[in-house]
Protein backbone atom coordinates (compact mmCIF):
# COMPACT_ATOMS: atom_id res chain seq x y z
CA UNK A 1 0.00 0.00 0.00
CA UNK A 2 1.03 3.52 -0.74
CA UNK A 3 2.69 5.13 2.84
CA UNK A 4 1.02 7.93 4.08
CA UNK A 5 3.36 10.90 6.36
CA UNK A 6 1.77 11.77 9.36
CA UNK A 7 2.86 14.20 11.38
CA UNK A 8 3.14 14.03 14.90
CA UNK A 9 6.48 15.04 17.56
CA UNK A 10 8.10 14.80 14.06
CA UNK A 11 6.98 13.55 10.93
CA UNK A 12 6.93 9.85 10.51
CA UNK A 13 6.14 7.51 7.15
CA UNK A 14 2.90 4.97 7.69
CA UNK A 15 3.14 2.09 5.72
CA UNK A 16 0.01 -0.67 6.69
CA UNK A 17 1.20 -3.78 5.71
CA UNK A 18 -2.79 -4.54 4.09
CA UNK A 19 -5.94 -3.09 3.44
CA UNK A 20 -6.94 -4.82 6.50
CA UNK A 21 -4.14 -3.75 8.65
CA UNK A 22 -4.61 -0.07 7.32
CA UNK A 23 -8.75 -0.76 9.12
CA UNK A 24 -7.33 -2.34 12.00
CA UNK A 25 -5.05 0.88 12.13
CA UNK A 26 -7.51 3.31 11.76
CA UNK A 27 -9.79 1.57 14.71
CA UNK A 28 -6.93 2.76 17.03
CA UNK A 29 -8.20 0.34 19.82
CA UNK A 30 -4.25 -0.89 20.89
CA UNK A 31 -0.78 -0.18 19.11
CA UNK A 32 1.79 -2.57 20.49
CA UNK A 33 5.43 -1.25 20.18
CA UNK A 34 8.46 -3.78 20.47
CA UNK A 35 11.92 -2.10 21.37
CA UNK A 36 15.12 -4.50 21.07
CA UNK A 37 18.04 -3.91 23.15
CA UNK A 38 21.54 -2.78 21.41
CA UNK A 39 19.76 -1.63 18.40
CA UNK A 40 21.00 1.60 17.16
CA UNK A 41 18.23 2.40 15.47
CA UNK A 42 16.30 3.15 18.79
CA UNK A 43 17.96 6.50 19.42
CA UNK A 44 16.55 8.61 21.92
CA UNK A 45 14.35 10.87 19.60
CA UNK A 46 13.58 8.14 17.21
CA UNK A 47 12.10 6.49 20.45
CA UNK A 48 10.47 9.31 21.95
CA UNK A 49 9.15 10.37 18.27
CA UNK A 50 7.69 6.63 17.84
CA UNK A 51 6.06 6.77 21.42
CA UNK A 52 4.59 10.28 20.83
CA UNK A 53 3.29 8.83 17.21
CA UNK A 54 1.10 6.00 18.89
CA UNK A 55 -0.04 8.14 22.15
CA UNK A 56 -2.03 10.79 19.28
CA UNK A 57 -3.21 7.21 17.44
CA UNK A 58 -4.22 4.55 19.78
CA UNK A 59 -6.17 4.41 22.80
CA UNK A 60 -4.16 2.09 24.36
CA UNK A 61 -0.30 1.54 23.94
CA UNK A 62 1.82 -1.29 25.19
CA UNK A 63 5.72 -0.74 25.19
CA UNK A 64 7.70 -4.45 25.03
CA UNK A 65 11.12 -5.04 25.46
CA UNK A 66 12.94 -7.88 24.81
CA UNK A 67 14.96 -9.65 27.76
CA UNK A 68 14.86 -12.91 26.34
CA UNK A 69 17.47 -14.97 24.42
CA UNK A 70 19.74 -12.04 23.92
CA UNK A 71 22.71 -13.91 25.40
CA UNK A 72 22.26 -17.07 23.52
CA UNK A 73 23.46 -15.15 20.75
CA UNK A 74 26.38 -14.16 22.36
CA UNK A 75 27.59 -16.93 22.96
CA UNK A 76 27.19 -18.56 19.46
CA UNK A 77 29.70 -15.37 18.96
CA UNK A 78 32.17 -17.10 21.18
CA UNK A 79 31.51 -14.96 24.51
CA UNK A 80 31.73 -16.99 27.68
CA UNK A 81 28.22 -17.66 29.44
CA UNK A 82 29.44 -15.17 32.49
CA UNK A 83 30.23 -12.03 29.64
CA UNK A 84 27.23 -12.67 27.94
CA UNK A 85 25.33 -12.23 30.88
CA UNK A 86 27.10 -9.17 32.14
CA UNK A 87 26.91 -7.82 28.12
CA UNK A 88 22.99 -8.11 28.37
CA UNK A 89 22.40 -6.68 31.73
CA UNK A 90 24.67 -3.67 30.29
CA UNK A 91 22.35 -3.65 27.37
CA UNK A 92 18.46 -4.06 29.29
CA UNK A 93 20.05 -1.42 31.81
CA UNK A 94 20.44 1.36 28.59
CA UNK A 95 17.03 0.41 27.07
CA UNK A 96 14.89 0.68 30.13
CA UNK A 97 16.64 3.92 30.96
CA UNK A 98 15.98 4.99 27.19
CA UNK A 99 12.01 4.45 27.05
CA UNK A 100 12.29 6.30 30.81
CA UNK A 101 13.61 9.41 29.43
CA UNK A 102 11.52 9.43 26.43
CA UNK A 103 7.66 8.44 28.31
CA UNK A 104 9.36 11.62 30.43
CA UNK A 105 9.37 13.80 27.77
CA UNK A 106 5.62 12.80 26.80
CA UNK A 107 4.39 14.54 30.35
CA UNK A 108 0.95 13.19 31.64
CA UNK A 109 0.30 11.45 28.52
CA UNK A 110 2.68 8.52 29.47
CA UNK A 111 0.54 7.35 32.20
CA UNK A 112 -1.66 5.66 29.23
CA UNK A 113 1.94 3.44 27.98
CA UNK A 114 2.28 0.65 29.88
CA UNK A 115 6.17 -1.41 29.79
CA UNK A 116 7.06 -4.50 30.54
CA UNK A 117 9.58 -7.05 29.89
CA UNK A 118 9.03 -9.81 27.04
CA UNK A 119 9.79 -12.31 29.88
CA UNK A 120 6.73 -10.35 31.62
CA UNK A 121 4.39 -11.45 28.87
CA UNK A 122 5.51 -14.64 28.50
CA UNK A 123 3.49 -16.28 31.93
CA UNK A 124 0.01 -14.90 30.37
CA UNK A 125 -2.10 -18.08 29.71
CA UNK A 126 -2.90 -16.03 26.46
CA UNK A 127 0.83 -15.72 25.74
CA UNK A 128 1.27 -19.44 26.33
CA UNK A 129 -1.90 -20.76 24.35
CA UNK A 130 -0.47 -18.78 21.11
CA UNK A 131 2.93 -19.65 21.45
CA UNK A 132 2.12 -23.46 21.45
CA UNK A 133 0.07 -22.87 18.32
CA UNK A 134 3.17 -21.60 17.00
CA UNK A 135 5.85 -24.72 18.11
CA UNK A 136 2.96 -26.77 15.91
CA UNK A 137 2.98 -24.64 12.85
CA UNK A 138 6.93 -24.68 12.50
CA UNK A 139 6.64 -28.28 12.57
CA UNK A 140 3.42 -28.54 10.41
CA UNK A 141 3.25 -25.30 8.27
CA UNK A 142 6.06 -24.94 6.03
CA UNK A 143 5.42 -22.09 4.51
CA UNK A 144 5.53 -20.20 8.05
CA UNK A 145 8.74 -21.74 8.77
CA UNK A 146 9.85 -20.86 5.55
CA UNK A 147 8.76 -17.43 6.13
CA UNK A 148 10.58 -17.31 10.36
CA UNK A 149 13.61 -18.98 8.83
CA UNK A 150 14.45 -16.06 5.69
CA UNK A 151 13.96 -14.13 8.68
CA UNK A 152 16.75 -15.33 10.81
CA UNK A 153 18.67 -15.73 7.89
CA UNK A 154 17.87 -12.34 6.23
CA UNK A 155 19.36 -10.38 9.01
CA UNK A 156 21.98 -13.26 9.98
CA UNK A 157 23.73 -12.50 6.72
CA UNK A 158 23.58 -8.72 7.24
CA UNK A 159 25.66 -9.11 10.28
CA UNK A 160 28.23 -11.75 8.50
CA UNK A 161 28.72 -9.33 5.95
CA UNK A 162 29.32 -6.34 8.75
CA UNK A 163 31.89 -8.96 10.34
CA UNK A 164 33.34 -9.35 7.35
CA UNK A 165 36.63 -7.92 8.22
CA UNK A 166 36.79 -9.69 11.26
CA UNK A 167 35.87 -13.01 9.45
CA UNK A 168 33.32 -13.93 11.82
CA UNK A 169 30.89 -16.51 10.06
CA UNK A 170 27.59 -17.13 10.28
CA UNK A 171 27.02 -20.43 12.08
CA UNK A 172 24.02 -22.50 13.24
CA UNK A 173 24.58 -21.94 16.51
CA UNK A 174 23.73 -18.80 15.63
CA UNK A 175 20.69 -19.89 13.41
CA UNK A 176 19.58 -21.97 16.41
CA UNK A 177 19.48 -18.88 18.99
CA UNK A 178 17.97 -16.44 16.46
CA UNK A 179 15.23 -19.27 15.86
CA UNK A 180 14.67 -19.60 19.61
CA UNK A 181 14.25 -15.30 19.69
CA UNK A 182 12.12 -15.44 17.20
CA UNK A 183 9.94 -18.27 18.60
CA UNK A 184 9.72 -16.16 21.86
CA UNK A 185 8.44 -12.98 19.89
CA UNK A 186 6.09 -14.35 17.48
CA UNK A 187 3.05 -14.73 19.76
CA UNK A 188 3.30 -11.07 19.77
CA UNK A 189 3.11 -10.95 15.87
CA UNK A 190 0.55 -13.64 15.70
CA UNK A 191 -2.40 -12.54 17.97
CA UNK A 192 -1.86 -9.25 20.00
CA UNK A 193 -5.28 -8.56 21.09
CA UNK A 194 -5.39 -11.74 22.87
CA UNK A 195 -2.52 -11.30 24.94
CA UNK A 196 -3.31 -7.92 25.77
CA UNK A 197 -6.98 -8.24 26.11
CA UNK A 198 -7.91 -5.82 23.30
CA UNK A 199 -10.48 -5.70 20.43
CA UNK A 200 -7.70 -4.86 17.74
CA UNK A 201 -4.01 -4.68 18.07
CA UNK A 202 -1.27 -2.58 15.24
CA UNK A 203 2.27 -3.99 15.77
CA UNK A 204 4.45 -1.05 15.22
CA UNK A 205 7.60 -1.56 13.78
CA UNK A 206 10.15 0.09 12.06
CA UNK A 207 10.58 -1.65 8.57
CA UNK A 208 8.92 -4.80 6.97
CA UNK A 209 10.00 -8.58 7.53
CA UNK A 210 9.65 -11.90 6.37
CA UNK A 211 6.83 -12.83 8.83
CA UNK A 212 5.34 -9.81 8.77
CA UNK A 213 4.46 -9.86 5.09
CA UNK A 214 3.88 -13.67 5.10
CA UNK A 215 1.10 -12.71 7.92
CA UNK A 216 -0.16 -9.73 6.58
CA UNK A 217 -0.85 -11.72 3.34
CA UNK A 218 -1.98 -14.70 4.75
CA UNK A 219 -5.03 -15.95 4.20
CA UNK A 220 -5.18 -19.63 4.60
CA UNK A 221 -3.38 -22.01 6.73
CA UNK A 222 -1.54 -21.05 9.86
CA UNK A 223 -2.26 -17.09 10.17
CA UNK A 224 -2.65 -13.96 12.38
CA UNK A 225 -5.39 -13.60 14.50
CA UNK A 226 -8.41 -10.94 12.84
CA UNK A 227 -8.12 -8.11 14.64
CA UNK A 228 -4.27 -8.23 13.90
CA UNK A 229 -2.51 -5.43 12.14
CA UNK A 230 0.81 -4.40 10.95
CA UNK A 231 2.19 -1.16 10.23
CA UNK A 232 5.72 -0.06 9.84
CA UNK A 233 6.63 3.60 11.17
CA UNK A 234 9.79 5.30 10.52
CA UNK A 235 11.59 8.32 9.14
CA UNK A 236 10.37 8.75 5.65
CA UNK A 237 14.75 9.71 4.91
CA UNK A 238 15.70 6.78 7.30
CA UNK A 239 17.66 3.74 4.82
CA UNK A 240 17.27 0.10 5.26
CA UNK A 241 20.92 0.08 6.95
CA UNK A 242 19.61 2.22 9.68
CA UNK A 243 16.77 0.17 9.87
CA UNK A 244 18.24 -2.79 10.70
CA UNK A 245 21.04 -1.19 12.80
CA UNK A 246 24.48 -1.32 13.80
CA UNK A 247 25.56 -5.71 14.32
CA UNK A 248 29.16 -4.25 16.10
CA UNK A 249 26.71 -3.87 18.59
CA UNK A 250 24.91 -5.94 21.09
CA UNK A 251 21.72 -5.38 18.26
CA UNK A 252 19.80 -9.10 19.45
CA UNK A 253 16.96 -8.41 17.40
CA UNK A 254 18.34 -7.03 14.42
CA UNK A 255 20.64 -10.41 14.38
CA UNK A 256 17.93 -12.69 15.13
CA UNK A 257 14.49 -11.41 14.46
CA UNK A 258 12.33 -8.01 14.97
CA UNK A 259 9.74 -6.42 17.71
CA UNK A 260 10.08 -2.56 18.04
Amino acid sequence: MEPELLAGASTLRAEPLSEDCRLIWKRGDHALIGISGGNSYFNQDRLTALLCWAGEHFTEIDVVYVDMHMDDMLVADGHTPERAARSVRSTLKDVRRRIRRSLERLGPEAKRFRVRALSEVTPLPAYQSVRNRIEQALVTDRDFYAACDRMVRQVANHRTQSHAATGMPTTEAHLTAGLHYVTAEAPLFIDSPAIFDVPSSTLLYHLRTPVTDYLAGRQTGFRAAPGQGYVVVAPPTSTRAEHLGDPAEPDLLNRTAPMS
